[in-house]
């Protein structure tokens, strides 16, 4: 019997832990992956590094007067207390609460990833906890995607469904000619996954669908959105213009008469308005590549030359998570569905329609979708839930109303945030206005492991472990493995892990009882692993006793039996195999969206002339468009301040992709640190120049922790590089109420003074002694 006692899982892979002397000394990839992600390498050095919290810590001004403090949120210094005297503060002030303003005023919604474990994943031990607790305000759908979550059930499908069903790599590599990537095909995107990440194989498919003589086009303005792929063709466009590429190649097709009319008129519902709207029936302006080339910057030949090559080949369109994070972000992704639609090679091998494939390491991924062991967070009794993204608003606007995907709704007068796993100072927009937002409720509460700038603004902070730091199962959907997370160093300080922390609260408010279920953490690991036997054999998989898989360390599903193609039992059929649509079909038109009567999302695809107008206007005085790309060094903020991430700094600051055109004109030079600014505030970045993004056009990753230069100065400088002080927070639609990062115009300017010192990664001030 083989014996790995070394596994430890993470979001971005799987790898083999070495320690000496209780210390963790290095992390190496699995020899099973076949392009492990560099991202491990940030844990040496930095699970037990100066940014760890090792103790409990409550903001001296909430110490000293409670709540009424709260405007020093982010300013004041924390003072170390004891467990039981933090647990107290927190079960004292949940008991307030619930009692005089009811469990709606709790924030639950604690958006993230936290853990590749399914028994230590922080959310679902949080929702739990506040079930029992008689409920709380929680969100709905995510920042990555919101946009496009609430659209495509209306037209296509529900998108955590869809995503499972994408066909698989080696068909594609088999049968694919031409491979349309609108925003790009990115290899960092492909890092990670929402459980754990085994096997990264998107560079090998990659290389073998080029090496079969599949034609690559990516549509973005930056060139290494396809790095992957050393031929693939760069199609160059203005950002925020994809929908308006996408109009008139479907115009080209209805024009030409190369579309497919018997797919067009079995499988979906609501072509003749579509049709119309692109001949100019409705506004009189017709869609075609020459009103195209003016919005995006692609030329009208080269728009009516690609329509032609996409309906001659077998052609997959894949459209990337990033372009629906804008305004108007729903329609670009109605717009790709309605054009594979016409195309007609949806549910064809190697052909039709995908929702990025180089996401989370998982569309297409050839692997069952059996998702493993679930830890149950119970009914959550209050209904209400916010759209993540609109967090800032629902905290400056209590009782204020808004409409969300035909709903008229109201937001909740929240007085406790509870946070445990993720980084709203990460994932949030206009972070400024979050600041601002931030210090409205009474209490902030979080669970962290480092000192990110979330917990430096909260009121008290619980000090948790690492993945390191204990036992649990990683799994992950369509990942195809389970692996024994083994604890591998002790915890750090005096870290305790989530349950153990919700546990000792629930026994303070009186349901420690039915939280635990009598239950330690290791019963229940090996309570959900049995719990998911079942599950597991009616997917056709026989897990062996958990004995044995806690001995062995490592599961590997069998592939499964047949190829998987997308959408192909609905093509063959589509009244025996209904989609979910209130048709059963794709609709191109969506009645129900129409009835919503939202003038920016009339119920088809749509170019919206006044959102153009006020983005040209926009530009008039900040010229240059802002990208917010995923990081290749780090998931989101996490380890920003391991080795991997600090070691792509320049000057220490985050980098800033630029063309030397743009820099040129502002004498900026390489690797020099520029000002990044609008109306919103501004940041300090360190310059990379490169002819691979589009002139007019910069470029950050997410993910630099915030770090304000004067924190008690409104709108100060941050002085590291997080672009969210720069994006807007404004909703895609009514209609997806997404987040609108990529919609965001800005200037630089060469930065002459001294530089000041990046405090990102240092712990806050801490007050001792008599308090």
């Amino acid at each position: 019997m083989t014996t790995n006692h070394n596994l430890a899982v993470m979001h971005w892979g799987t790898y083999r832990v070495t320690t000496t002397e209780g210390t963790l000394t290095a992390i190496d990839p699995v020899e099973w992956d076949r392009n492990p992600s560099a991202i491990g390498q940030s844990l040496v050095g930095a699970v037990d590094g100066p940014s760890r919290i090792r103790r409990p810590a409550v903001r001296l001004g909430y110490l000293q007067h409670g709540r009424d403090s709260r405007h020093g949120r982010g300013k004041e210094p924390f003072v170390e207390v004891s467990w039981d005297t933090a647990l107290k503060l927190v079960a004292d002030e949940l008991t307030r609460v619930k009692k005089a303003h009811g469990n709606e005023a709790f924030y639950a919604g604690s958006y993230g990833w936290s853990s590749a474990g399914r028994f230590h994943h922080a959310q679902s031990q949080l929702h739990r906890f506040f079930n029992q607790l008689g409920g709380y305000t929680g969100s709905t759908n995510t920042y990555s995607l919101a946009a496009a979550e609430r659209l495509l059930p209306h037209i296509i499908g529900d998108l955590d469904v869809l995503q499972k069903q994408h066909t698989h790599w080696p068909v594609l590599a088999e049968h694919c000619e031409l491979f349309v990537a609108i925003g790009g095909l990115p290899l960092r995107n492909a890092q990670v996954n929402g459980g754990g990440a085994n096997d990264h194989s998107l560079k090998h498919w990659l290389g073998q669908m080029q090496q079969n003589g599949t034609q690559f086009i990516n549509v973005s303005p930056v060139k290494n959105d396809l790095s992957g792929v050393t031929n693939a063709e760069w199609l160059s466009l203005k950002p925020g213009s994809d929908t308006a590429l996408l109009l008139a190649l479907s115009y080209v097709l209805i024009e030409e008469s190369l579309y497919n009319d018997a797919f067009v008129n079995s499988h979906t519902v609501g072509f003749a308005p579509f049709k119309a709207y692109l001949l100019g029936q409705k506004d009189g302006v017709a869609k075609t590549p020459a009103w195209a080339a003016a919005l995006t910057g692609v030329e009208e030949d080269t728009i009516r030359q690609l329509a032609r090559e996409m309906t001659s080949k077998r052609t997959m369109i894949n459209i990337a998570w990033s372009l629906q994070r804008a305004r108007q972000g729903e329609q670009t992704f109605w717009a790709t569905v309605a054009l594979a639609a016409l195309i007609g090679q949806i549910g064809t091998p190697g052909g039709g329609l995908g929702f990025a494939y180089a996401s989370t390491n998982l569309a297409g991924a050839q692997r069952r979708t059996f998702s493993g062991p679930r830890f149950p967070a119970g009914h959550n009794a209050i209904s209400d839930k916010i759209p993540v993204a609109r967090l800032s608003d629902m905290l400056l606007n209590p009782g204020g109303a808004y409409q969300f995907d035909g709903q008229d709704c109201r937001y909740p007068d929240i007085r406790v945030v509870y946070w445990a796993g993720g980084n709203a100072f990460h994932h949030h927009q206009d972070l400024n206005r979050l600041v601002e937002a931030w210090r409205q409720p009474d209490t902030v509460i979080v669970h962290e492991q480092y000192w990110t700038s979330q917990a430096k603004f909260a009121d008290i902070v619980f000090p948790a472990t690492t993945s390191l730091e204990r036992e649990d199962i990683g799994s992950a959907s369509n990942d195809g493995f389970m692996i024994a997370m083994r604890q591998h160093i002790a915890p750090q300080g005096e870290s305790r892990d989530d349950y153990a922390i919700f546990s000792a609260l629930a026994e303070r408010l009186g349901f420690g009882e039915s939280f635990t279920e009598g239950r330690d953490a290791a019963a229940w690991i090996r309570h959900l692993y049995e719990g998911s036997m079942p599950r597991a054999q009616a997917d056709g998989i026989e897990l062996p006793p958990f004995d044995e898989f806690w001995q062995r360390g490592k599961l590997e599903y069998a592939l499964p039996e047949e190829p998987q193609i997308f959408l192909q039992a609905f093509r063959e059929n589509p009244v025996a195999s209904p989609l979910t649509t209130p048709s059963g079909k794709i609709e191109i038109f969506s009645q129900t969206v129409a009835d919503f009567g939202y003038e920016e999302c009339p119920g088809h695809p749509f170019w919206y002339e006044k959102e153009e107008t006020e983005q040209r206007e926009i530009s008039a005085r900040w010229p240059l468009h802002l990208l917010s790309s995923q990081p290749r060094t780090r998931l989101h903020s996490q380890y920003d301040h391991g080795s991997v991430s600090r070691n792509s700094k320049v000057q220490e600051r985050e980098p800033l992709w630029l063309h030397p055109h743009d820099a040129a004109a502002r004498g900026i030079i390489e690797g020099s640190v520029v000002k990044v600014f609008n109306h919103r505030g501004a940041i300090l970045a360190g310059v990379h120049l490169s002819e691979d993004i589009r002139p007019g056009v910069v470029q950050m990753a997410t993910g630099a922790w915030y770090d304000p230069q004067d924190p008690q100065k409104t709108g100060s400088l941050d002085k590291h590089g997080n672009p969210n002080v720069l994006t807007e927070d404004c909703g895609s639609s009514r209609l997806g109420q997404g987040c609108s990062a990529q919609s965001c115009w800005v200037d630089i300017a060469a930065w002459n003074e001294a530089l000041p010192e990046v405090t990102a990664f240092q712990p806050p001030q801490f007050v001792t002694g008599e308090i």
